[in-house]
């Protein structure tokens, strides 16, 4: 099946060109600058073209992931161009707008072919589909409709379907409030100059959390953001509605009025739903973040295993220090400082899987004799404890005239991931009684 992704060369929609080259569709990217757009198809394995209607004419399911502020044009610009019984995705975060001219687009191309508006509620920083949220706002369904949303429940996505309606009133909470909330915050700490560094030693992990949380949103491609407030129908009775709220709030201070505080305070905590629930998860947060940094500097000293949460690329070796923003590893060939905030810590079974399959296998013989009572499947076991050690196999039993009447020879095939694992399990064996040949 060959898919179109017009706007594929960067942000979402290279994200969205990445996975479905991994389930091997037939990918074409589309974008005006060609030395990016021959960069990243080179990365991903897809093929580019800067011509989006050639594009259009040739695949059977076409992906509009451009600007907001330009979708609707290149909808319109793309449609009578779409294959017979074909398939158009828009990826907009607001809907009402790509949805209804994706309908009438549809009417005055003879039902030539299908369309479902979507909202991927993820960013291009994503690892994977999994868990992520998908919004579709069908407003028909054809015979593609199944397919895309058997596709999704299959990659284990959290599929959302309501109208397009809903869906802007619901992301203007979910979008144009908090962002619009997020990046004032961020404006009036730069107005009063504040250095966002000066205030790590005063920090609690709550506060860390919405730091963090504030520098994800303001950090995004700010014309994007502005599209994500302008676009929305709703977006300006949301801002009014904050900036009124700010300003109540700020008189209630202002004015001295303890009592008109405290009831703002209590009619807002009542309408934010399940309080337990929100603790839990925020609890789950801070003491991931917490029990993560506790783990690495207890670690000091010692080998550890990391994860590069974006690059995939594992490091393996001793941490040597660690801070609050990042930490030293030494490995045989070199030394390398992570950010904290990008690393995965894996556990001692990931290390032992990742070090089977990167690193060198050192395989040797054990030949040892054992009285016949014996049990050659416990003797099996308990070597496989012994640290590093990736292999047991029992190659030979014997009982032949050099051994003793009462007595058994068992031969071990043993690999490990060094040398000194190996010898270590000869001198478990000789613990054991057994005596080596």
């Amino acid at each position: 099946m060959k898919i179109g992704v017009i706007g594929g060369t960067r942000g979402l929609g290279k994200t969205l060109a990445k996975y479905l080259k991994q389930d091997n569709f037939e990918v074409t990217i589309t974008g005006r600058d060609e030395s990016t757009g021959l960069k990243v198809s080179e990365e991903l394995g897809v093929n580019y073209s800067n011509d989006n209607i050639k594009v259009t004419e040739s695949s059977d399911i076409v992906i509009i992931s451009v600007p907001i502020a330009s979708t609707i044009n290149v909808i319109k610009e793309l449609a009578p161009h779409m294959k017979q019984d074909s398939l158009m995705v828009d990826v907009t975060s607001v809907k009402e707008g790509p949805s209804y001219t994706m309908e009438e687009c549809l009417k005055e191309n003879g039902n030539s072919f299908e369309f479902i508006p979507t909202h991927p509620v993820f960013g291009p920083r994503t690892n994977s589909f999994n868990g992520q949220v998908i919004v579709l706002t069908p407003i028909s369904k054809g015979k593609w409709y199944p397919r895309v949303y058997n596709y999704l429940s299959e990659k284990k996505m959290r599929i959302i379907e309501t109208s397009p309606k809903h869906h802007d009133d619901m992301m203007g909470i979910v979008q144009v409030l908090t962002h619009f909330a997020y990046i004032s915050t961020a404006s009036a700490i730069e107005k009063m100059k504040i250095n966002i560094k000066d205030t790590e030693d005063y920090e609690s992990p709550i506060y860390n959390l919405m730091i963090d949380t504030i520098a994800r949103i303001v950090s995004q491609n700010p014309y994007l953001t502005y599209s994500i407030q302008y676009e929305n129908k709703s977006g300006e009775r949301i801002r009014q509605a904050f900036a009124d709220s700010v300003n109540e709030l700020k008189e209630s201070l202002t004015n001295e009025d303890e009592d008109k505080f405290v009831d703002i305070a209590i009619r807002a905590t009542k309408n934010m739903g399940d309080i337990q629930n929100a603790l839990g998860r925020s609890d789950k947060a801070i003491n991931s973040l917490t029990q993560e940094f506790t783990t690495l500097q207890d670690s000091i000293g010692e080998e550890i295993g990391l994860e590069h949460i974006y690059s995939r690329k594992v490091h393996i070796g001793i941490l040597e220090d660690i801070n609050m923003d990042s930490l030293r590893i030494k490995s045989s060939k070199k030394t390398t400082t992570l950010k904290i905030a990008n690393v995965k810590v894996l556990n001692k079974d990931e290390i032992f899987q990742w070090k089977i399959k990167n690193q060198k296998i050192y395989t040797k013989s054990i030949s040892c004799i054992f009285p016949k009572t014996s049990n050659q499947e416990i003797i099996e076991k308990t070597l496989n404890k012994v640290d590093d050690i990736t292999d047991i196999k029992l190659k030979e039993s014997y009982t032949g005239p050099q051994i003793e009447k009462n007595s058994i020879s068992y031969t071990f095939e043993v690999s490990g991931l060094s040398l000194e694992s190996i010898n270590e399990c000869k001198l478990l064996v000789q613990g054991f009684g057994g005596i080596i040949r």
